[in-house]
């Protein structure tokens, strides 16, 4: 009889990075309901595993399941943020995630 392999100790997940614009603490305003939302439905969904900002409003940080870099900045290019400028850049790198 075999047995099925141990699942690996390491998740490969996406480190997501999107800089903020210059303005962003004031441009951010009007949409950061809709933004915080957004990415606590993520969360919930389990697509994003941790999200948050700097507290200098200079990028905001996420690890993100996903099935390739693509995918993982198109989920964060489709937010609000990005939509209107907030955003100016996304970048993403795997990342090994240690699991529970």
């Amino acid at each position: 009889m075999t047995h099925p392999a141990a699942p690996s100790p390491i998740e490969t997940v996406w480190h997501v990075q999107a800089t903020y614009a210059p303005d962003a603490a004031e441009t951010r305003v009007p949409f950061r309901a809709a933004h915080m939302a957004r990415m606590r439905a993520l969360k919930a969904a389990g697509v994003v595993t941790e999200v948050g900002a700097f507290l200098d409003v200079s990028a905001t940080v996420a690890i993100v399941r996903a099935a390739s870099e693509e995918e993982a900045i198109e989920l964060f290019r489709q937010d609000v943020y990005m939509r209107n400028g907030v955003w100016v850049e996304i970048r993403a790198r795997p990342f090994g995630r240690v699991r529970n």
